[in-house]
């Protein structure tokens, strides 16, 4: 390319929006990769993964759950609706993609009366569950109470990297961004698109 040449931008759509908008949803910054904007798509994806699991260990992987509602509160969606209105935090959990999905597992699924194992429920018997009696409730209450604001902030974590990643859904479908200099006095589309510089002053010689 001679002096004074100006690249074409490219102007064709990203490949795949709409389903690179669905993996980013299931796994931040993947549908970016699928796009081949591996480098972003793989900061999105240590970035907010990273700090929704930092945010569940900082709330003793008990922060992320829906709570149960009334087995008459109507169909499964009606349900759903009513549990993330009693805890909206969901609402924006929910947006981390699969990371969150364990929790909707546990809402529909019935309590087990017999751990598995050697009767001791273990950490992914319990993951993203919520408090299923009066006990349980205690004892999260006991934990909030005695321990600093890390709790709190670490709701707070999961909260906004479900959110912030609604952002990198919208990146993927709208693909990577150009910035479009202005083209200067006199020179032509035709040198710009071709990748030949202008004539000095805009004159042909």
């Amino acid at each position: 390319m001679t002096a004074g040449a100006r690249p074409t931008p490219p102007t064709e759509p990203p490949p795949f929006p709409v389903f690179a908008g669905v993996l980013s949803y299931l796994i931040p910054g993947l549908g970016q990769i699928a796009q081949g904007r591996v480098g972003k798509g793989v900061m999105f994806m240590v970035i907010l993964l990273g700090m929704f699991f930092l945010g569940q260990a900082m709330g003793n992987w008990r922060n992320v759950f829906m709570p149960p509602v009334d087995e008459n509160q109507g169909n499964p969606i009606g349900k759903a609706l009513v549990s993330v209105y009693n805890r909206w935090h969901f609402a924006g959990q929910f947006w981390i993609g699969i990371a969150a999905w364990p929790a909707i597992w546990q809402f529909y699924s019935p309590p087990s009366a017999a751990p598995p194992g050697d009767g001791q429920p273990g950490f992914w018997h319990d993951y993203q569950r919520a408090p299923r009696n009066a006990a349980e409730e205690r004892e999260i209450n006991e934990f909030l109470t005695n321990s600093d604001k890390s709790p709190d902030l670490g709701w707070v974590y999961t909260v906004v990297a479900g959110m912030l990643n609604i952002l990198v859904i919208y990146d993927a479908i709208m693909g990577p961004a150009f910035i479009f200099l202005p083209r200067p006095e006199g020179e032509t589309g035709e040198g710009i698109a071709s990748g030949q510089p202008a004539s000095a002053g805009g004159a042909a010689s």
